[in-house]
């Protein structure tokens, strides 16, 4: 049996799955938690590799590994390779005025021109998420740091460089999905835009090479990880929605939709998406084609702070929402707990509206915490649909998906029918896949085993119900915004 590795260094732990090349079946796993936080030092996701490896049973009989990785993380290296500082993910929000600065920049002080410009030249309009804003925010937040900087990686790279053992900077290896995210490498032409990384950082720096999606890119030296052979084939790797996708064997015209700590709506596409108004990136997917997605701050998360707010657990927290009826009785959540990007408000708080006495209950809360979620999420796949996406499925995934409330509203608010795969790591699921058809050879990827879907479906008048709870939504939302300005 010829076995595959797949990893998945996400925001909040490491996973590592270890499958059968050919069929997919999943051997065995392990997983180890990441630090809390928008900074992180980068040997933290090394030393979180080095304990979901060992979790899994080590990799000495593995033959090929991917890694998937959180998109835009800025991992600045000097000219040894050694970390300048810790890095930033894609949800730290400082670089909200960097990337609005770039957007003005570029347009020569007309910030809808330089939307436009940055949509035309790598199909999407950076906001605070993407790498090349938090280049910005190093350059004018800590010069002398941003002057030792010789090289920028991204997680999924930096992690892949150093199983391979490399040293040089001219090692760096990355994937399209992944070098879409960082706003200085276009989709559009397949190319970096030097002139954007100048414009961020004031010059230009080493940036890993751009692999094809079923290619080897280095092999591993022997020792770096509990039981990894010398000579193990590293493929290309991926970002993390792109390598879901990869993982869920999403085809063209399919969504997924992730509720995870960010929410994600993305879709496969045959063409790329240059979108001027940034609600839709441009990304590209792990297999050739291109990966339009919305996403938003603002997930499970709020499920979390739902469950801290009533005193009551996950499960309990769906129960409740099930009780009560559609709408909530009027209470409306305008779920920007943590910021929000789309749309692309980053000092956006939170507020829950229509509070009278009768409706001030427990059950209403719950209900309007998961309604308000899914309004935000039911927003981005209606952004996908105006640009061109035809909607033939819906798989949605994500540590939210496991609530039955989010699960049994979803097709209300989404407007179609919904797919729920069983639980499991498809990032890294989706990394495993790739690693097994690089090392293949072969011109696809391999046609594994889907695994049990639940699907859920929606009357047509509990569909109007929702659509008026998403109108109620969206005139909130933009009275929000109006009060606060």
């Amino acid at each position: 049996m010829v076995l595959v590795a797949g990893v998945d260094s996400s925001t909040q732990a490491c996973k590592v799955v270890v499958r059968d090349a050919e069929t997919g079946a999943l051997v065995r796993e392990g997983r180890a938690s990441h630090p809390d936080g928008t900074e992180v030092a980068p040997e933290h996701w090394w030393s979180a590799l080095r304990s979901a490896c060992e979790g899994a049973g080590g990799l000495a009989d593995v033959d090929a590994v991917a890694v998937g990785g959180q998109q835009h993380g800025m991992v600045c290296l000097d000219g040894s390779g050694a970390v300048v500082r810790d890095a930033l993910l894609w949800n730290d929000t400082r670089s909200a005025g960097a990337a609005a600065d770039l957007v003005a920049e570029l347009g020569d002080g007309d910030v809808e021109a330089g939307a436009a410009a940055w949509a035309a030249a790598v199909g999407s309009v950076p906001v605070a998420s993407f790498t090349v804003t938090k280049l910005r925010w190093l350059a004018d937040a800590e010069p002398e740091a941003a002057r030792r900087v010789a090289g920028v990686a991204l997680p999924h790279d930096w992690l892949t460089w150093r199983m391979s053992g490399a040293a040089s900077l001219g090692d760096l290896v990355t994937d399209r999905s992944d070098a879409s995210g960082t706003g200085y490498w276009s989709p559009l032409s397949g190319t970096y835009r030097e002139d954007l990384l100048t414009l961020a950082l004031g010059r230009t720096v080493a940036v890993p090479r751009v692999a094809g999606p079923d290619e080897l890119v280095a092999k591993a030296i022997g020792g770096a990880l509990p039981g990894l052979r010398s000579g193990t084939a590293l493929a290309a790797g991926a970002g993390d929605n792109a390598a879901a996708a990869l993982g869920l064997a999403l085809g063209l015209g399919e969504v997924c939709v992730s509720v995870g700590t960010s929410g994600v709506v993305s879709a496969v596409s045959a063409t790329p998406t240059a979108d001027p108004s940034g609600l839709v990136s441009g990304f590209a997917d792990a297999t050739g084609h291109f990966l339009p997605l919305c996403c938003t701050l603002n997930a499970s998360r709020v499920l979390d702070a739902a469950c801290a707010l009533l005193g009551v657990g996950h499960e309990e927290l769906s129960r409740m929402a099930l009780v009560a009826p559609v709408g909530a009785e009027g209470l409306t959540l305008i779920p920007y707990l943590d910021g929000e990007r789309t749309p692309n408000r980053p000092d956006a708080t939170g507020a829950l509206h229509g509070v009278q006495r009768a409706n001030l209950t427990p059950t209403n809360v719950a209900r309007a915490a998961v309604e308000g979620m899914l309004c935000g999420l039911a927003d981005g796949l209606d952004e996908l649909r105006r640009h061109g996406v035809a909607v033939a499925r819906v798989s949605l995934v994500g540590g939210g998906a496991r609530s039955e409330a989010v699960r049994s509203l979803a097709p209300m608010f989404l407007g179609c029918d919904v797919d729920t795969p069983e639980p499991g790591e498809l990032v890294a699921d989706g990394a495993a896949r790739q690693a097994a058809w690089a090392l293949s050879g072969a011109a696809e990827p391999p046609r594994w085993q889907q695994v049990a879907t639940e699907t859920t479906t929606a009357t047509s008048e509990q569909r109007d119900g929702a659509a008026a709870v998403r109108e109620r939504f969206a005139g909130l939302r933009d009275h929000v915004e109006q009060v606060r300005r």
